[in-house]
């Protein structure tokens, strides 16, 4: 599970981090890898306080509030332009993307010192919010641009159909012969989690985090935990059921598992049958769309559904509630997804 893989590292950043910091973790109702993903933002944030002089602390751990409090907004540029001249483990200079994370990250610890805080006289630590000053950078893309890049990093269509297919007729023939026992005894599970995201548009950690339980194949629904723990429930297009239907039925005595296991996914590890991880997730997705030729993440499978549901509707907000979005902006790539509409127009001009 995420919370088995990200709660000791999560621990682990925390010891290194001032004591505010553990009651941001404590009083925030983020998903455990936003959590960790914040707090190495933090960390990075941190060490930068301490190179620049900014804070005179020794270590991470000992730099006070009450610097948080007097920072400018000019400092907070000062580390943008920072990030921006950076390298990631790339070795590529940060994406406008990229440093938009970092900021999203402070917002959200100084909302949360500044606003959110309930400390032991029942005020926040400070009220001087410097991220309020701070605007999120310009990415070098556009709606048109970044629809065309994924239009091409999508299953939508027939295509998807075929995707399933090959995993499920082609890929074995060209499968690594020490890898085929295994790939034998995980097909219908793989071919579940494939058609599960491209049929319902669950993030990949949603998938993972299924419970035997949260199916509800006679209605064609599948209740879902959020970011933030978050439930919810979701539509699972007809197409899918027969797959989800399959594994189901394999499931106990393929794997075995113990009847405590709530896991719809699972997995076996050295002899012990436990839930399936979203990293593990994310490399069989691109094993099997790598040798079909066309190479995506299981992002990629959630976009193909908001796509697909998208250009049927044209509904943002029916969209929204299928991907779990609390508001309707980040439909707005999937409206511009099928350029067909601005080609034919263009057809048309006299």
């Amino acid at each position: 599970m995420d919370h088995d893989r990200y709660l000791p590292l999560i621990q682990t950043e925390l010891k290194k981090l001032p004591v505010y910091i553990r009651d941001f973790y404590l009083q925030t109702n983020h998903s455990i890898t936003t959590i960790y993903q914040y707090l190495t933002e933090f960390r990075r944030f941190f060490n930068w306080l301490r190179e620049s002089g900014i804070s005179d602390a020794k270590e991470n751990q000992a730099i006070k509030v009450e610097t948080l409090a007097k920072l400018r907004r000019s400092d907070i540029m000062l580390y943008i332009d920072f990030l921006k001249h950076s390298k990631n483990k790339q070795g590529r200079v940060n994406s406008p993307t990229s440093i938009n994370r970092s900021i999203n990250a402070l917002r959200s610890l100084f909302k949360f010192l500044t606003v959110t805080a309930d400390t032991e006289d029942g005020k926040p630590y400070f009220t001087n919010n410097v991220m309020l000053k701070i605007d999120s950078l310009n990415t070098t893309e556009t709606l048109n641009y970044r629809a065309h890049n994924l239009e091409t990093h999508m299953y939508t269509g027939e295509r998807k159909y075929e995707f399933i297919d090959f995993i499920e007729n082609e890929y074995e023939k060209n499968c690594d012969p020490r890898a085929l026992t295994a790939f034998k005894k995980n097909k219908e599970r793989d071919i579940c989690i494939a058609a599960m995201i491209l049929g319902t548009g669950i993030r990949v950690s949603e998938a993972a985090n299924v419970n035997v339980e949260d199916l509800h194949l006679e209605d064609a629904m599948l209740d879902v935990t959020r970011k933030g723990g978050m439930r919810d429930s979701v539509p699972i297009a007809p197409w899918v059921v027969q797959y989800v239907e399959r594994y189901a039925k394999i499931r106990q005595d393929r794997y075995n598992p113990p009847k405590d296991q709530k896991a719809f996914f699972v997995t076996e590890y050295h002899g012990e049958v436990r839930r399936i991880t979203y990293n593990s997730i994310e490399k069989l997705i691109k094993k099997y769309s790598t040798a079909f030729g066309h190479p995506l993440t299981p992002h990629k499978l959630r976009h193909t559904l908001a796509s697909e549901l998208y250009e049927i509707t044209k509904d943002r907000v029916l969209v929204s509630q299928q991907l779990g979005q609390k508001g309707t902006s980040a439909t707005d790539l999937y409206t511009h997804v099928n350029q067909e509409a601005q080609k034919d127009a263009l057809r048309k001009l006299k």
